[in-house]
Parts: structure tokens; sequence; C-alpha cells
């Protein structure tokens, strides 16, 4: 097994590492339409939509969801079925939830301004340490550390950091070591010139260390270890799910929607009506007649298959059998259950599967 050295904070030229990283920065950083001013708010929406989410598919969906909700106070007394439809297709809709929610209480307890005290902004709901490190340093200049995967990555590999950036008690090691390298003069590009880093020269795999400005401060890079770290254990394989969903029309070319429930997984998103598939019981179309009969009060006809759909989560994978059906009677519409046109079907969100499942469904008919 390879010696590895525990690098200490005390051995970097700090001075320096900060010179080196901020004109870098300063030279190289993308055009990013969250980077045009300092607004905690809009800092705020890009931090929230660019957790788990790549910033190409981000700048699209920020610049709809600003136009759309352009201030504090739009958002907080926005519709929430309007707020997830500007979030359709990005994922983890929690985050449009809680960010929703967070941003009510600013509008409420704070009279709209986005607090700029480590206490407060971190009681907010969705506010996780990285999110409030972030809006502290980035919009306000206040010398907190944001610590995602890219700056654990990119600190692991400079300091030689062997802890396991898997385990949540890593994150105060890296915390630490923010605190000690970050400029007091300029902590907004500090941190932000070490997630681009991450990002752009850093990066997972193949790390680009010939072109990274701070190399001459970096021991892994050194030592020849910058493959090796950071050191992240693997996460648990994913479980599989089959499932079967319906596109469902009565007489009057209307579709039948489901809203999921309040809280769960895509809590709140409408979708087409769908069945757990026990493989080993009878086929997917039994299934589905009596899922729906008993859960939705809806004795309907299934007919053929239109395709099938596959959707990974971070824990599972959904396998969706897709088919056409036809409504012989529905008991009642009720507040979560709803008969709508194809041209209605457009005002409601639906997560990423279910799109697809709709797109499916219009192609058949073409």
């Amino acid at each position: 097994m390879k010696e590895v050295s525990k690098n200490t904070i005390e051995s970097v030229d700090i001075e320096g590492f900060q010179d080196d990283l901020l004109s870098w920065f300063e030279a190289e950083q993308r055009d990013l339409p969250w980077r045009k001013d300092q607004d905690p708010y809009k800092v705020w929406v890009s931090e929230i939509m660019l957790q788990q989410t790549r910033v190409d598919t981000v700048i699209p969906y920020f610049h709809r969801f600003i136009e759309q909700f352009p201030t504090i106070k739009d958002l907080s007394e926005a519709d929430e079925e309007k707020v997830l439809k500007a979030w359709e297709g990005l994922g983890y809709y929690s985050r449009a939830r809680n960010l929703q929610a967070a941003v009510r209480e600013v509008h409420e307890k704070y009279g709209g301004r986005v607090p700029d005290t480590p206490k407060e902004i971190s009681s907010l709901k969705g506010v996780g340490p990285y999110t409030a490190g972030a809006i502290l340093s980035i919009a306000y200049g206040i010398p907190e550390p944001a610590v995602d995967g890219n700056v654990m990555r990119v600190l692991s590999r400079i300091l030689s950091i062997w802890d396991d950036i898997a385990k949540p008690s890593s994150r105060k090691i890296f915390e630490a070591s923010v605190r000690k390298l970050i400029s007091h003069d300029n902590p907004s590009h500090f941190n932000q010139a070490l997630m681009e880093l991450g990002a752009l020269i850093c990066t997972p795999t193949s790390p680009s260390c010939l072109l990274c400005p701070v190399r001459e401060h970096c021991t892994a890079f050194h030592e020849g270890t910058q493959n090796e770290l950071p050191v992240k254990t693997k996460t648990k394989k994913q479980r599989n799910v089959q499932l079967a969903s319906a596109v469902l029309i009565d007489d009057h070319e209307r579709v039948l929607i489901h809203k999921r429930p309040g809280k769960g997984l895509l809590a709140n998103l409408w979708e087409f009506p769908m069945a757990e598939i026990n493989i080993a019981y009878v086929s997917d179309k039994e299934q589905m007649k009596e899922t729906f009969s008993t859960q939705y009060g809806a004795k309907v006809e299934i007919k053929e298959m239109t395709g099938q759909i596959e959707h990974v989560f971070s824990h599972l994978t959904w396998n969706i059998n897709v088919y056409k059906g036809q409504i012989i009677k529905l008991e009642e519409e009720k507040n979560d259950l709803k008969l709508v046109s194809l041209e209605e079907i457009k005002e409601y969100p639906f997560p990423v599967s279910h799109q697809k499942i709709l797109k499916q469904y219009l192609e058949s008919r073409e």
C-alpha cells in the first residue's frame, strides 16, 4: 500500500494559493446568468437548481423561473402548481417546494430580505450548510465556507485529505480547511473559484493538472495521487420497480390524471394512473384494472401497449410498461383525480417519466 502524506494547512502558502486561484477565476470564469449581479434571491434560486443538476441544464430553467417569479414576493405569492410547472423536468421536486416555503418565510418574517447571518439563513427550509455558505459568501461577501462535492474533491487533492467524502462527518474537516484558506477580501470569488475549478479542471476522473492554476500548491499533483483522491465509498445498489401505466380516455376525449400525495417521491405532481406490477401474478392489464378500480373507482378497458419507459432516480429505477385505455365508468372526480382535455393537460406539472408517456401516446395517435 502506498504511503500517503497528510498535508497540514500550515504548509500551504495561503496568500499565494488565494492569488493564483482568484486570478484564474477572474480571467476564466464562465458567463452564467446568476453571476450578473449579487442579488441574494437569484443566487439562492441558482444554488437550489444546481443541486444534483448540470449547469447547462439549469441555465434555461433559471431564466424562465426568474422571468416568471422575478422577486421574493412573486414566488411567495405564487400558486404551488405554477411553481412545480416551472420546475417540470428539473427533478428532485422537493427542492422547489422547500424553496417556496422558505421564500414565504423570508417574505413574512424578514420583510422580503434574505437573512445575512448563518443562524437565520440556516433555519430556512431546504437551506443546508452548503447553500447557506454559498448565499452568505457570494451575495453578501461574508467569509463562510460553501462545501459541496466539487470543493471536497479539489481540497482532498490539494491538502491530501484521505477521509471518506461520502461520510457526513468528513464535511467538518473540509469546512475547517476552507475557513483557513478563504480570502477575506473576496470570499464571493474565492468560493465560486473553488467550485469552478472542480467543475472545469479538477474533475472526478482525468483531472487536467497541467492546466490547473493552483497545481504548485497541490500535494496530490506532486505525489501523483490525484487519481486516487477523493476517497469515496460506493453507494448502495438501486432497487428496480416494475410498473404499468395507462393513458385512459373517456367518450369526450378527456384524459384521466392523478395527483400524487403531498409527501414522498414526486409529491404533488400529476401522473397518468399507474400500478406496481407483480411479474409472478396475472398480466399487467388485469393488475391495472384491479388497481384502478380499487384506488380510483374507475372501470377501465386496457388496450394495446404503446411502449416502455425506464426512469432512474438516485435510489431506485422505474421500469414502466405503457398502455392505451378506455374509461368505461368513473365513480367521481376528486381533488387528486381529474378528467382533462389534451389542451388543458399542458397546465399541469408532470414528472419527466410521465411527460414521456404523454409524448409516446401522442405519437401513437398520429
